[in-house]
């Protein structure tokens, strides 16, 4: 059961994830950096908190006492990661929810499943395994079949995002809109790459998920893992995550003087905060509900993959709704979905790779 609760709980995060975007496409008469910044607050500063302050007492001890090398590592690793936010926000702008999603996710998934198992490899650390388990153990190389069908999937939707920019051509610029393939996949790369920072942030603030696991294990014997240990982490992560994006943010404020944006008397200022509040607060749910997926599936390769896989997903079911796709010719449409139905496929095996260890 713990293998279905987890796959259960990767899905809503990945579904949480696929969705936090579209909220911003609703925002009118905004520039791309003043609802993101303010999106940002809600999802990196606000909300973390929150849920920290609900599921674990006594979260502001843990990290007052927690050693420096661990809040440090953990931080960095957020900057790095925050980078890899910040480009995927434009990523998606620049290739559509759907086509954006799946490269930059694609990547972040290959690299943050395999990177921690290469050092756990060189460092033997007890419950994580190095990247001989994808070659020697069953359950590993079920996972690592699950992750090169994923790639497969990814790679068919960045093949239809290919064929689309060619269909687009023909359509007017309204249809076009911020579309930019050359431009959008130099960024999408290096979103994915860094995006992957968010797991060795999460293997890097570890010690601060057991104490809370700890704590909570003690007062609640014979219950299992603790469901929300990860929400005390997040908060280190997501601050890290939060310096990298407001520095670049007030940066496009000054230099496109778009802080005129929040007084504009046109722009639907009590709207755009909602929605704006509501992307946030939707891209925050999906680390909680990956929190609670990892409890049940340990945070390995499976995990991330998951939760990777599932984000793809839903963002490219997304764009099939939001009619991303209107107007290109049906080979085009075709390949999309068939990225969609593999990416699933996929997801079936590494869930099936957690029955055959456990």
């Amino acid at each position: 059961m713990n293998a279905v609760f987890g796959v259960l709980f990767h899905f809503i995060g990945g579904f949480a994830s696929g969705s936090f975007y579209v909220p911003y496409k609703k925002v009118k008469g905004w520039s791309w950096e003043s609802m993101w910044i303010l999106g940002g607050l809600f999802s990196w500063i606000i909300v973390p908190p929150i849920a920290a302050w609900l599921t674990i007492p006594d979260f502001v001890n843990i990290i007052r006492l927690a050693s420096y090398s661990t809040l440090s590592y953990t931080f960095i690793f957020g900057l790095l990661w925050g980078i890899g936010g910040l480009t995927y926000g434009l990523g998606v702008r620049y290739l559509g929810v759907s086509l954006g999603s799946s490269i930059i996710l694609g990547l972040s998934m290959v690299f943050g499943s395999l990177m921690p198992s290469i050092y756990y490899f060189f460092n033997e650390t007890a419950g994580k395994h190095g990247i001989d388990y994808f070659f020697i153990n069953q359950s590993g190389i079920c996972i690592l079949i699950g992750l090169l069908i994923c790639v497969i999937g990814v790679c068919l939707c960045g093949q239809a995002g290919i064929s689309k920019e060619k269909d687009l051509t023909s359509l007017s610029t309204e249809t076009k809109s911020d579309y930019n393939f050359g431009l959008g996949i130099v960024v999408a790369i290096i979103s994915g790459v860094l995006s992957a920072c968010f797991n060795f942030g999460i293997e890097s603030g570890k010690p601060l998920a057991d104490v809370a696991n700890e704590i909570w294990k003690t007062n609640h014997p014979n219950h299992g893992e603790f469901l929300y240990q990860n929400n005390v982490t997040y908060i280190i992560i997501l601050w890290g995550g939060f310096t990298t994006n407001f520095i670049w943010c007030v940066y496009l404020l000054f230099k496109n003087n778009t802080f005129s944006d929040y007084t504009k008397a046109d722009a639907p200022k009590g709207k755009n905060l909602l929605l704006c509040a509501l992307a946030g607060t939707t891209w925050y749910l999906q680390f909680f509900f990956y929190g609670m997926g990892e409890s049940r599936l340990g945070n390995g390769a499976s995990s991330w993959i998951l939760h990777m896989a599932f984000i793809i997903l839903i963002s490219n079911a997304w764009g099939v709704v939001l009619k991303e796709w209107k107007g290109v010719n049906k080979k085009t449409y075709r390949s999309i979905i068939a990225g969609i139905v593999t990416i699933i496929i996929s997801i079936c095996v590494v869930g099936f790779a957690r029955t055959l260890e456990n």
